[in-house]
């Protein structure tokens, strides 16, 4: 009984030491996740895993400085976007199971939405995925963003 609740009590401190970080509510939600697509282009259900991403902040940000990290159901996922700018995620950065990154120029504009394309599969129905977009100088998180595929 008394290992049982040593074990227990372990659980429930590393839950408290891991959570607060993920689920952080002080983190503001900039970059918010619009829409993940499931379908093709032709309406065929595939897994598409196309996400749209809205700045709905007031301030531009470069696309360059920025970078992504992405959850899904509260674990993160080994999809890298070292930058959030289209042309140089394409030419020059080391990006796995992401297609590609549809970016809206140089800076990210309040309204304006990039998608970003991950492997088909990566997302399902039902699904809870977290965006959260960093200062690639600092390396602190500017955005968190939760959202219910």
């Amino acid at each position: 009984m008394l290992v049982i609740t040593f074990i227990l009590a372990a659980l429930v401190l590393l839950m408290m030491v891991q959570l607060p970080y993920i689920y952080d509510q002080s983190v503001p939600e900039i970059f918010k996740i619009t829409k993940i697509r499931h379908v093709n282009e032709n309406g065929v259900l595939n897994y598409d895993s196309y996400m749209v991403v809205m700045n709905t902040g007031t301030t531009g940000y470069k696309t360059k400085n920025l970078y992504a990290k992405t959850y899904r159901n509260g674990v993160e996922l080994n999809c890298r976007i070292p930058t959030l700018n289209g042309e140089a995620f394409i030419d020059g950065s080391r990006h796995y199971d992401v297609q590609y990154l549809r970016s809206s120029g140089s800076t990210w504009y309040p309204a304006l939405s990039i998608g970003i394309d991950y492997q088909d599969k990566t997302f399902h129905p039902g699904d809870t995925v977290t965006f959260e977009v960093y200062d690639n100088s600092t390396k602190q998180i500017i955005s968190r963003h939760t959202y219910a595929a």
